[in-house]
């Protein structure tokens, strides 16, 4: 029996059925012989500005905090009971995202159908994820950059939706989270993912089984779902063009047609910047100070895990000098105020526009445990100050490519934290001139500078 809503008394109720690829024609054909008479292949809009984006991605991952190297992670959901947005999983997926995985080295972003949004409510949606979002985790807005977030990403943990399906044909990295199995015709092209795809499985740590499939993530492994994303990979706008003008009877421009370029995100005026995170809830934090060269610490922090996270590998541990440390760091506009009495470093990230000296000392006197305070000046800036009234400056140098260093300045305050921790004097960094903050794979170079008081 044909579909209802494709027939009106037997007859198709469109005039023109768009398809993407041949193979909808062929189900299409099956299912509601009537309406496949109205078929036309014209690739797929979307896909065709997706694919344009490749070429830009060193850009995208710039704009979106993953430009030195970390790795993006796009958290996608379709909308009903069996997305992963849906699934009895989500929370403790969510948790395990932003407590697990180091805060610098990870990039959390979430791209979420818009029909949760209607569904739910913006606003609880954004409750739902208001301690994510206070962990690092950045929700895209549907009506906004989520194909750059996409097309930008290291790994897209997702469900059936049609994101995850673009993010394979992209030839990115997927992890399904949940999938629908039931749901889906078997011999779409979607659910051929759900066979191929790996899967998120019970009692294997998240960072394990996601450092597995982007690192053994084979180029080409999804050619066979890219061929079938389009008929006409790159040519949607002058198909669709042409049928636009010959349903209304009038001549098509003589100039090519062309799909708007997608911007890079925070490249329109008065757009949200996306590359940095608001990191409020309380951070763990492991340092150990490295041997050679200038004054040298590696800092892994983690937004508040509810566990006393692992130390570093056993093969960094030969680089080692002295006993790793750990410390508490609390943010004053965190939403755990109580945890601000337990902070060995309390930072403030500048909002408010006090001087940051005299904010640094009176974030001292306000929270007497704490050994050092630091306060954002700038991108990739603070100043830090310990009990004895010494400050100092910390500014990102740039990178070897002549880029500025994304990474949260307050790392490195707990660089500075972590040497001083072993008994070094802060003068040693003074005198060096230069600070090197490895977080994970990543070496960022600091200029460390003494400021009067």
């Amino acid at each position: 029996m044909a579909p209802d809503w494709l027939l009106h008394e037997g007859k198709p109720l469109a005039t023109a059925t768009v398809l993407s690829h041949p193979e909808q024609l062929d189900r299409l054909r099956l299912a509601c012989p009537e309406a496949a008479k109205t078929a036309v292949l014209a690739g797929d809009p979307c896909f065709d500005r997706m694919l344009a984006l490749r070429r830009r991605r060193p850009a995208l991952r710039r704009a979106l905090g993953a430009g030195d190297g970390r790795r993006l992670v796009v958290l996608n959901s379709t909308w009903g009971r069996a997305s992963l947005f849906g699934s009895d999983a989500f929370p403790a997926l969510l948790r395990e995202l932003t407590e697990t995985l180091p805060v610098d080295e990870y990039r959390l972003c979430a791209v979420l159908h818009p029909n949760i949004g209607y569904g739910h409510g913006p606003g609880q949606v954004r409750a739902w994820l208001r301690r994510a979002a206070a962990s690092g985790l950045t929700l895209i807005d549907p009506l906004g950059p989520w194909r750059q977030t996409v097309a930008a990403a290291d790994c897209v943990i997702g469900d059936h939706g049609s994101v995850t399906y673009y993010a394979a044909a992209l030839g990115l990295p997927v992890l399904l989270g949940a999938f629908a199995d039931r749901d889906l015709d078997p011999a779409s092209p979607v659910a051929a993912l759900g066979r191929a795809a790996p899967r998120l499985r019970p009692g294997i740590p998240l960072r394990t089984r996601l450092d597995a499939v982007i690192d053994g993530h084979v180029p080409g492994r999804y050619d066979g779902f890219a061929a079938l994303a389009s008929s006409d990979p790159g040519g949607s706008a002058g198909l669709l063009r042409s049928l636009f003008h010959s349903l209304l009877g009038t001549p098509e421009p003589a100039r090519p047609a062309a799909l708007p370029q997608l911007p890079v995100p925070g490249t329109i005026p008065g757009e949200a910047a996306l590359g940095t995170p608001n990191l409020t809830v309380p951070l763990r934090v492991l340092t150990r100070v490295l041997a050679g060269g200038p004054p040298e610490v590696a800092v892994t922090r983690y937004a508040d895990p509810s566990t006393e996270p692992a130390g570093p590998d056993a093969e960094d541990a030969e680089d080692a000098e002295g006993t790793e440390g750990a410390h508490t760091v609390v943010d004053e506009d965190t939403p755990d105020a109580g945890r601000l009495a337990l902070a060995d470093l309390v930072t403030d990230r500048g909002l408010t526009g006090a001087p940051p000296g005299p904010r640094a000392a009176e974030l001292l006197a306000t929270h007497p445990y704490a050994a050092l305070a630091a306060v954002r000046t700038g991108p990739g800036r603070c100043l830090v100050r310990d009990r004895t009234g010494t400050l100092l400056d910390l500014t990102a140098l740039p990178r070897q490519d002549g880029f500025p260093d994304p990474c949260d300045p307050f790392a490195y305050a707990s660089a500075v934290l972590g040497w001083q921790a072993t008994g070094r004097p802060l003068t040693a960094l003074t005198e060096a001139g230069v600070l090197v903050v490895t977080t994970g794979r990543v070496c960022h170079r600091v200029a460390v500078r003494a400021v009067p008081a």
